[in-house]
């Protein structure tokens, strides 16, 4: 894939994202000043389509990402993820307000919650879960559909069972687990961190999920606990 198929593929998911709507290739072309034709952006649909990159619903003519679209997106396309500073400092208050690191950490899910409109999962330990933002994650279009509604219940009935396999999987640095990798439905996806106390903390939404928010707000939950923060 060349440099300018690659920006075009950022800027297709990163608008997914935001509207959950398919993508047309005149859209990004007056959307974002592109020098180049609708035409030629077609064709690149068409070869990123092949390659496995994109889809086209069959009641549109734009696109949208697949599973393979989204994880390319994470591992190489994905922006450095930052925060707003009025962000940040309510996520130190909220360190600072509480008694405990387990207080802390449920104060800290339910404003991440707020923050993603998805669902927050922490997990102390393999049967000491706190989750919040389950009305967040119901309210997303992606969830109007019966079967990917009934693949999340079915995960939340057994969630002590993913959190323990997500304990022996998770690392220091943030890891997505997209689509077909998530243990909540090929329609999820969700973004996992072990806090320095052992916590499990994790972000779980739609496969298109805002995933360079939940980086950036995992990795400060991770180092809120270290000096000066």
């Amino acid at each position: 894939m060349h440099e300018r198929q690659k920006h075009l593929l950022r800027l297709l998911i990163e608008e997914v994202i935001e509207t959950g709507e398919p993508v047309g290739s005149r859209y990004l072309v007056d959307e974002f000043s592109l020098d180049m034709s609708p035409a030629t952006v077609r064709n690149w649909f068409v070869d990123l389509e092949e390659a496995g990159y994109l889809a086209q619903p069959h009641t549109s003519a734009g696109r949208v990402p697949t599973e393979k679209g989204y994880r390319y997106y994470v591992d190489e396309l994905m922006p450095e993820p930052s925060l707003k500073t009025l962000e940040l400092k309510a996520m130190r208050r909220v360190m600072r307000a509480a008694n405990d690191l387990s207080r802390a950490w449920r104060d800290l899910a339910r404003i991440t919650a707020d923050m993603t409109e998805d669902a927050v999962i922490v997990a102390a330990n393999d049967d000491d879960i706190y989750t919040t933002g389950f009305s967040n994650l119901l309210a997303r279009p992606e969830f109007q559909d019966r079967e990917r509604l009934m693949a999340l219940g079915q995960a939340l009935d057994h969630l002590e069972e993913i959190f323990a396999r997500l304990r022996e999987q998770s690392a220091d640095e943030p890891r997505a687990l997209i689509g077909r990798d998530c243990p909540f439905g090929e329609s999820c996806s969700i973004f996992v961190t072990a806090l320095p106390d052992g916590t499990i903390f994790s972000i779980l939404g739609p496969m298109r999920m805002d995933y360079r928010r939940a980086l950036a707000l995992l990795r400060r939950t991770r180092n809120l606990t270290e000096p000066e923060q």
